[in-house]
C-alpha cells in the first residue's frame, strides 16, 4: 500500500487507532476489519457501542455488516464508481466542505465535473448497490463528523487498486475528514511490521522514509552517507520480476521472509521462474515452500530471538526485545546479511548491534530522526514523523498542510477490471483470510490450536449458485481459470453474493494462487487478487457438512 501514497504521502494510517472510540462514523470499505485485524475490529465495535455510526462497503456479508447503520454490497471491483457516486451526492446536495477546500486542497472544479459521469442510476447498474443505500451512506458519512475511513487490501488488489485509494483520498478531503482527530484515510496494514519494512526503504523506489532513487538530492546524501555511488534508476517489482526471470533477464534471487511460490498471482509461472534460476537464495524461519525450491537456505531468527523495533499499521515505533537465544545456527536477519556483505568486500556493514544499525536510520531518515532505543526504552513507543529527539511524536498526520503542500483531487473514471465472466467462466472468485492462520501459515498452521479451529480449504459458495451446480456442503469441487486448476471442499453459505466465491489462501494443499490474474495495476504493481473468472465443476462427495447462514 505505501506504493499508492497520494497526497498524504507515506499511504499510512493517518491516525491512532485508539482515536477510532471517538469517531462519529467509520466507514470500512475492502476491509475484513474484525478478521484481518482482530484488536482494530474490536475498538471499531466499541464505537458502535458508544454511538458511532457504521458504514461497510463489502461485496461479502462480513462479521461488521451485522452492525453496521449501512451495508454497501458492491460487486467486485466496482468501488470507483461507488465512491464517486457518493461524491456526486455530496456535491449536488451542497455538503461538500468548501472551507476546507479552499484553503487546503486544489484541482476541484475538474475533480468535480468529472462527478457527472457518475449519476446515481448509472453507478446502481455498475455496483449493484440501489441508489438510495448510497445516498443514505453519502449523508451519513458527510453528516457525522469526525469521519474516519478504514481500507485493506480489497481496496488495493486490483488492476485499479490506485484509483481506488485516489477515490478514498477524494472522499476525506471533500468533507474535511483529514487532519483531525478521529477522522482520516486509514489503510490497515496486515502484518506487526510492513509498514515499518516500507518505510526503511524495502520498495523499490524510495530509499529511507520515502525518499525518492530518482531524486539526485536525496541519492547524493545516501551516497554521502554510505561512501558509494548509488543506481539513479528504482529497481523492480516482484509482478516486474517473475517475466523477467523466465526471460532470462534475472539470474539470481535473495528472498528473506517471503514465500512467492504461495502468495503471487498465477503461482504456476512463479515456480517455473523460480526453478530456473541460476541461484535461489531464501532466508527464513521455517523452510517454507520457496525455500524448499532454494539453492542456499539461511536460518533466520524469529522475532522472540533477536533485538530491534516494530513499526505497526498506526507508525508506531515500538522496540522488540530478545526472550530466548536464537535456536541452532540461526542469526538475526541484519546478521546474516551483514555477513554476506562482508564476505563480499562491502563497507559499513560493521554493525556491533541493532540499537547502531537504528541509529543509522534516525541520521538519514527525516521522520525517524528522533527517535532511538533510548527514547524507545523511556516511553514505550513514538509514532513519526519525530524529527527531533525532543519531539513527541505525530499522533494526527497533516494537521497543517498535506505532504505535497495542498491536496489535489484527481479525477476519476471507472475502468472495468481485467478479467470478467463469460459463459465459460461465469462466476468471479475472490479472496479473503482466516482470523486463525496468517498468509501461507508458515508459521500458524504449526499451531496446534489454530490447526483445531481450521485445517483445510474451503470454497465458500452462495445457496443459489450451489442448487444449480447440484453441490452441497462438503463435497468437492474443482475451480478452474484461464490459469490453472485447483480442487476444494464447499461450503454453502449466503456470506458470499450469487455469482462470487470466496477463498482464503492459506493452505499449500489448495494453492489458491495457481487461479488468480497476475495483471496489476500500473502504478503500484499489485496483482489483480480480488477478482479473476472461475468455472465450478463438481468431483465428488464426502460427508456432507451444514450449510452456514450468514446472519446468527
Amino acid at each position: 500500500m505505501a506504493g499508492l501514497a497520494t497526497s498524504f504521502g507515506s499511504g499510512a494510517m493517518t491516525n491512532s487507532i485508539s482515536e477510532l472510540l471517538n469517531s462519529a462514523c467509520i466507514f470500512s470499505i475492502g476491509s475484513n476489519t474484525t478478521v484481518s485485524h482482530p484488536v482494530i475490529g474490536m475498538q471499531v465495535r466499541q464505537a458502535v457501542r458508544k454511538g458511532a455510526k457504521l458504514i461497510v462497503a463489502n461485496p461479502r456479508e462480513i462479521e461488521l455488516v451485522r452492525i453496521a447503520d449501512v451495508w454497501l454490497q458492491q460487486k467486485p471491483g466496482t468501488d470507483v464508481p461507488l465512491l464517486m457516486g457518493m461524491m456526486k451526492v455530496i456535491v449536488d446536495e451542497g455538503m461538500a466542505d468548501l472551507d476546507f477546500i479552499n484553503r487546503r486542497c486544489e484541482d476541484f472544479e475538474a475533480f468535480k465535473d468529472s462527478l457527472t459521469a457518475f449519476p446515481l442510476d448509472s453507478v446502481e447498474s455498475i455496483t449493484g448497490v440501489p441508489a438510495d443505500m448510497i445516498a443514505k451512506a453519502a449523508r451519513m458519512y458527510v453528516t457525522n463528523k469526525p469521519a474516519a475511513i478504514l481500507y485493506a487490501m480489497g481496496i488495493t488488489q486490483h488492476t485499479h487498486g490506485t484509483d481506488n485509494v485516489m477515490a478514498v483520498a477524494n472522499l476525506a478531503m471533500l468533507t474535511g475528514n483529514i487532519g483531525k482527530p478521529s477522522s482520516g484515510v486509514n489503510p490497515l496494514r496486515g502484518q506487526n511490521n510492513v509498514q515499518g519494512a516500507c518505510d526503511v526503504g524495502c520498495l523499490p523506489n524510495v530509499f529511507t522514509g520515502y525518499q525518492s532513487v530518482a531524486d539526485e538530492t536525496a541519492r547524493r546524501k545516501f551516497e554521502s552517507a554510505w561512501q558509494c555511488e548509488l543506481n539513479p534508476v528504482p529497481g523492480k517489482t516482484i509482478t516486474e520480476m517473475v517475466p523477467m526471470m523466465l526471460e532470462g533477464k534475472i539470474k539470481a534471487m535473495y528472498l528473506m521472509g517471503e514465500n512467492p511460490v504461495l502468495t503471487d498471482a498465477d503461482v504456476s509461472h512463479v515456480e517455473k521462474a523460480m526453478e530456473g534460476l541460476d541461484l535461489l537464495v531464501v532466508q527464513d524461519i521455517f523452510l517454507s515452500d520457496s525455500a524448499k525450491l532454494a539453492h542456499v537456505v539461511l536460518p533466520a531468527a524469529s522475532f522472540a530471538e533477536k533485538e530491534g523495533t516494530f513499526t505497526n499499521t498506526e507508525r508506531r515505533v515500538q522496540r522488540v526485545r530478545k526472550a530466548i537465544e536464537p535456536v541452532g545456527d540461526t542469526k538475526a536477519d541484519w546478521q546474516i546479511t551483514a555477513e554476506i556483505a562482508r564476505r563480499m568486500g562491502a563497507k559499513g556493514f560493521d554493525f556491533r548491534d541493532a540499537s547502531q544499525i537504528f541509529d543509522e536510520i534516525a541520521a538519514i531518515t527525516p521522520s525517524y530522526a528522533g527517535i532511538s532505543f533510548a527514547r524507545l526504552d523511556q516511553l514505550g513507543s513514538l509514532q513519526w514523523p519525530c524529527p527531533t529527539p525532543e519531539h513527541p511524536g505525530t499522533p494526527i498526520l497533516h494537521t497543517e498542510k498535506f505532504t505535497r503542500g495542498k491536496g489535489r483531487f484527481v479525477p476519476l473514471k471507472y475502468r472495468v477490471s481485467a478479467e470478467i465472466t463469460d459463459e465459460e467462466y461465469p462466476f468471479i472468485l475472490t479472496n479473503d483470510r482466516s482470523l486463525f492462520h496468517y498468509h501461507t501459515g508458515t508459521m500458524t498452521r504449526k499451531v496446534r490450536g489454530l490447526r483445531a479451529f481450521k485445517n483445510e480449504e474451503f470454497v465458500e459458495i452462495n445457496p443459489a449458485d450451489a442448487l444449480n451446480l447440484g453441490i452441497v456442503s462438503g463435497e468437492k469441487v474443482r475451480m478452474i481459470t484461464r490459469r490453472g486448476e485447483v480442487t476444494a471442499k464447499v461450503l454453502v453459505t449466503d456470506k458470499s453474493p450469487a455469482g462470487v466465491v470466496s477463498t482464503t489462501f492459506h493452505f499449500s494443499e489448495t494453492p489458491i494462487n495457481r487461479l488468480t490474474n497476475p495483471a496489476y495495476d500500473p502504478v503500484a504493481k499489485i496483482p489483480e487478487f480480488k477478482v479473476c473468472a472461475v468455472r465450478i465443476e463438481k468431483v465428488g462427495q464426502t460427508a456432507p457438512l451444514e450449510t452456514v447462514a450468514a446472519s446468527p
